[in-house]
């Protein structure tokens, strides 16, 4: 199979459990004070906007890692395989913690399945990562603290989670925002090291 259809199968995937993200947002059905209930709605527009950009964030560097690859092997496929089902799962705990969350009951629950669904997703990234760079067309250093944050903080949300869920998705939400500020913050200071060479 060439990359390219991989590639492009992977998007999809990514596409479709986005998209599907949207199901999580109920329109509230009420008899009066439709700007109340909207507000009270809080739980499922968090729950989405976390995930959405999980998934976005996932997306981006899944495609920095296929990129980089000069070809894949039949166990790479598989694992990225893995790695889209634990993607396409993402809506339905999405739509568990916004469900519970408004509820007022069974937050807990709903925050670990969450946070167990992440961290299968997490596992699975880092073990694809790795198996791919023996296809890397130049062997870069392994970015350790990029692999690591998140192997490690999406179990710890988890265990925190069955603690204290509000903690549990704090640590979600962190995750993500660490995620999408790291690489922008080294590619500035790249960018700038550029510059003053020059």
């Amino acid at each position: 199979m060439t990359k390219s259809r991989a590639e492009a199968f992977s998007d999809g995937v990514f596409a479709v459990a986005a998209t599907l993200l949207v199901f999580s947002l109920q329109v509230p059905n009420v008899n009066s004070n439709l700007g109340a209930a909207l507000v009270n709605e809080w739980p499922s527009y968090a729950a989405y906007a976390i995930s959405f950009l999980t998934i976005v964030v996932i997306w981006v560097n899944h495609h920095a890692v296929m990129d980089s690859l000069e070809r894949l092997d039949r166990r790479l496929l598989f694992l990225n395989g893995l790695l889209l089902l634990t993607i396409a799962a993402i809506p339905f705990p999405t739509a568990v913690v916004a469900k519970y969350m408004q509820a007022g009951h069974d937050q807990t629950t709903a925050a670990v399945a969450y946070g167990l669904t992440m961290t299968a997703m997490s596992l699975a990234f880092t073990v694809m990562n790795l198996y791919s760079r023996r296809f890397r067309r130049a062997m870069a250093p392994l970015d350790w603290l990029g692999l690591l944050t998140g192997a490690f903080l999406w179990p710890l949300g988890t265990l925190l989670a069955l603690v204290n869920f509000s903690l549990g998705l704090a640590v979600y939400a962190f995750i993500v925002v660490f995620y999408i500020v790291l690489p922008i913050l080294r590619e500035s200071a790249a960018l700038a090291a550029a510059r003053s060479e020059h």
